[in-house]
Parts: structure tokens; sequence; C-alpha cells
């Protein structure tokens, strides 16, 4: 995102609650930005922080093209600090460390900000610390806490940060966009639904890991259908080897999920909404064949329930076990 015309596009009343607090001068010392993968939640961040330390901006918009500008979008500016999970998690010792960094003047202007990724993973002896900077803010400090799931954080933290909700964004239109630029419509359709950052959906389609991702997906959904007491094996042998951490998992489960969506639009004749099959796939019939709506939609509850328990760090292999055993019964 350059500008706030740029952001929005997408999310119009993010960028009016921004644009709006710029024009008044009244921005808040730290905001909580929810929304799901892809939405632009750090696209908004990054787009405030370059509005708070350019100085070439016109009106709101930052140049884009200042050193400070090109500094925060490479991830460079020394008063632009980044937290992401160290592992599954955001540990102690890393906000020790940017309490640290509170303790020193600004290096080339008179504000900090930080933007703390996936925030719901902060630990509770993590979660308690940052409350310091939320319950004690300094003059020129903002804050950005990134999260898909606020209400996984403490209740006090939610209640210090102003709150902007994300809205998804509209699949079809990314969709055409995607297809418009070379990528074949089956293809646009799955990346649609995963991502709306156009260089994510450009950099899975020619990554080899995603490919092999889709592989075992479909395999995983053929095993279901026609030999479900092996998928237990399947996880084990061939899902978990390559899945290997939290958010790789999370893609797997994202994929399944689409998945097993599409055999529950075949039984509704909602043949447009397919997105990992085609509805001359004799796998979509297939699966219409082995699994009722009502099981259908119980699976999909099961492949939710799989995501909460990822994001609450419960061990990925006794969820993907679980999920398998949930599916073969």
């Amino acid at each position: 995102m350059k500008t706030w015309s740029d952001m929005a596009a997408t999310q119009p009343l993010a960028a009016k609650i921004m644009t709006n607090s710029f024009k008044r001068g009244r921005m808040s010392h730290a905001y909580l930005i929810q929304g799901a993968r892809g939405t632009g939640k750090e696209a908004l961040a990054l787009l405030t922080a370059q509005t708070l330390f350019c100085t070439h901006k016109s009106g709101v918009d930052p140049c884009g093209e200042c050193v400070d500008c090109r500094r925060i979008a490479t991830g460079n500016h020394p008063d632009v600090h980044q937290i992401v999970p160290d592992g599954q998690s955001i540990k102690k010792d890393q906000i020790d460390h940017l309490q640290k960094e509170f303790a020193y003047s600004a290096l080339e202007s008179s504000q900090k900000v930080y933007v703390i990724q996936r925030a719901d993973t902060l630990t509770n002896n993590a979660a308690n610390r940052i409350l310091k900077f939320l319950e004690e803010p300094e003059m020129e400090t903002t804050a950005f806490m990134l999260t898909e799931n606020s209400q996984a954080m403490l209740a006090t933290i939610r209640s210090r940060c102003q709150l902007i909700d994300l809205k998804p964004l509209d699949p079809a239109a990314f969709r055409k966009q995607l297809v418009a630029e070379g990528v074949n419509e089956q293809s646009a359709r799955l990346l649609s639904e995963i991502t709306n950052n156009k260089t994510e959906a450009e950099a899975l389609q020619e990554d080899v890991w995603f490919a092999e991702a889709r592989k075992l997906m479909i395999q995983w959904m053929e095993i279901s259908c026609t030999q479900p007491k092996d998928l237990y094996l399947f996880v084990h042998n061939r899902w978990m080897p390559h899945f290997k951490d939290r958010q790789e998992q999370e893609r797997g489960l994202d994929l399944l999920l689409l998945a097993y969506r599409d055999i529950l639009y075949a039984h509704l004749d909602k043949w447009d909404g397919l997105v990992v099959f085609s509805p001359e796939d004799e796998r979509i019939e297939q699966g219409v064949m082995t699994f009722t709506q009502e099981k259908l939609l119980r699976v999909l509850q099961d492949i939710l329930a799989a995501k909460r328990q990822l994001q609450q760090n419960v061990h990925q292999t006794l969820v993907m076990e679980q999920l398998a055993l949930q599916i073969q019964r």
C-alpha cells in the first residue's frame, strides 16, 4: 500500500479512521488491528508509520520515496521496531528487549513505532510485560498489535488499544485480477481464497513447497473418501514431514477446509463456488457419495477447531491425529 487511497480501496473504514485521526491530530498511542490473513494488517501499520515519519507528505499521504519511507518499507528504520514470534510464541525476553528500546531516546526523530506481529501468541509473562507500555505510554510512541484473533488476547490489553477491525476482502475481484495477469482460472480460484495479497499469490504460484502441499491435500481427500482408516498413517508418513511448523499446518488446514467445502457446495449445486476441484472432477462425485451434508458440516467444524488448537499451541501432531480420527469415524 503506497497511499491511503490504495488502502481505502480494500479497507475503506480502516483508512477513514486513520486518516481522520491524522487530520485531527488525535492519534492513539496503541492500535489493535484485527483481521484474517491477507486483509492488510501489516500494510496498515507500516503505512501509518510512514505517514508519521515522512517529512514530504502530500496531505496525509507519505511520499514513499524519502529515506524514512524507504527504510520503513524495507524494515530498516531505527525507530520502527517489529516483533515476531520466536517459534510458536512471543516471549518475555523479547518484550524485555523492547522495554530497553523504550528507555532510549529515539535515534533520528522524536518518536518510536512498534509493530507486534501475531500478538495473540504473547505468552502470559510477555503479555503482562507489554501492559507496561500500554498503561504508561510515552508521548511520542505508537504501538500496533496485529492479530487474527483478538479474543485470544488479555482483556486488559484489548481495553488499552483502539480496535481497528479489518473486513474480509472480495475473493472474486482478486481472482479476476490474477486471471488478467496470466494465472489459470483454477489456480486463481484457490489462491484468491488463501490470500488477498498479490505478491504472496504470485510467490505461492511459483512455490515448490505449496505445489507439494496441494498434492498432499488432494491425496488426503482421496484417502478420506476411499480408505479412511489409512488417514492416520498418512498423517505420520506424509503430512507431518511436509507441514513442519504451526504456520505451515494452518496453511494445510486452510487447503483441507476449502476441499471439503467444495464437496458440500457440490451437494448444494453451488458449482460456481468450487475452488479446489472442477465440476468435472470425478473426485467431487466420489466425495458426494462418501460424505453426507451433515458429515461435511461436522468435518468443517473439526478443521476449524483444529486451527484454534494450533493457535493455542496444542502439539501439532496431536491436533492432526485427532482430526484424522474424527474424519474417519
